[in-house]
């Protein structure tokens, strides 16, 4: 039986089954093996700085300690206290306000300076304008509320040539977090609107010219233009706020420090400043425990709202 040797190029039958590729392209061979390098030193640094002291300070919230001393063993009984502490659950609740309340209002400033900064001349510079807020250290709005604000200040003054023979009280204690929740947004509006603007930018004008032939209106470019366009925007925004509204602490103890009593009004806190009273106020016992809980439970509550918000605003990539 004569066999018939298999010429390059020719194909060994149609049933013949291709062998197996093995190795895959130099490029991605080349990404495999970089991957460790580039990725390996971040991964160990933020094993180090972040997931290790992280579960450290789990294992502390099941305990009482002082931050000196042998630890006592309480399970889950610095949660139970904290969610029987009407102080926390203030303190979370204005949490959850900064989160929501004054996250819709950025949100909702941003996007309409966003669409009315989008055509106007000299956009560039109303955005770095705009932007300036957020780069001020939080103690030059502290300063400059108090001057402001104060019973002889400029608002008062101006008040006064206006009728007001009696002005609000705006530095009380009681108007002091509605005034922080103003400052926080007039602070952070900049910022989100100048990456809201980069979103925007970022579609090409015939999209627009293509609208303007079509007849469509503002609000239908809008619906059916911008905000397809720009939805994983709104996604990374919506997080960046979440994680940094749990975290809202410096404003706080400055506004509310201005009042002399050394720490600000409790009706005024948040969850940061509770953890960082509760562990290092200097004016009782230090309670790790309760304010290492405090610190896992607003973890907890980014990590749970950053998942939904992942899930929601999930949507099929949209290529420009």
């Amino acid at each position: 039986m004569t066999q018939t040797a298999a010429m390059p190029g020719v194909s060994a039958g149609r049933g013949a089954r291709r062998a197996p590729r093995v190795g895959g392209n130099a490029i991605d061979n080349a990404r495999k093996r970089l991957f460790v390098p580039f990725v390996g030193p971040a991964l160990l640094f933020y094993s180090v700085l972040f997931v290790g002291p992280s579960v450290y300070a789990i294992w502390i919230s099941f305990h009482k300690w002082a931050g000196a001393g042998p630890m006592e063993f309480v399970g889950v009984g610095n949660y139970v206290k904290l969610f029987g502490d009407k102080l926390f659950l203030q303190s979370f609740g204005n949490t959850l306000l900064l989160l929501f309340v004054v996250g819709i209002a950025v949100f909702v400033v941003s996007f309409g300076l966003t669409l009315v900064l989008r055509d106007m001349v000299g956009r560039k510079i109303a955005r770095s304008v705009i932007f300036f807020p957020h780069l001020v250290n939080a103690m030059i709005f502290g300063v400059l509320a108090g001057f402001v604000l104060n019973p002889g200040g400029l608002v008062n003054t101006l008040l006064g040539w206006a009728g007001v023979t009696d002005p609000p009280a705006w530095l009380a204690t009681e108007n002091l977090f509605p005034l922080i929740m103003v400052m926080l947004t007039w602070i952070t509006t900049g910022y989100y609107t100048t990456i809201l603007m980069a979103g925007v930018d970022r579609i090409p004008p015939y999209y627009y010219e293509d609208c303007a032939l079509a007849g469509a209106n503002a609000f239908q470019r809008l619906r059916y233009v911008i905000l397809p366009l720009t939805w994983d925007v709104f996604g990374t925004c919506a997080v960046l706020w979440t994680i940094s509204s749990v975290k809202i602490f410096e404003i706080i103890w400055i506004f509310g420090g201005s009042t002399g009593q050394g720490i600000p009004p409790t009706r005024t806190w948040s969850t940061a400043v509770y953890t960082y009273v509760t562990a290092f106020s200097g004016e009782s016992i230090p309670a790790y425990g309760m304010a290492s809980a405090s610190a896992i439970l607003s973890l907890a509550l980014v990590s749970v709202l950053v998942v939904l918000l992942r899930r929601v605003m999930k949507r099929d990539a949209i290529e420009i």
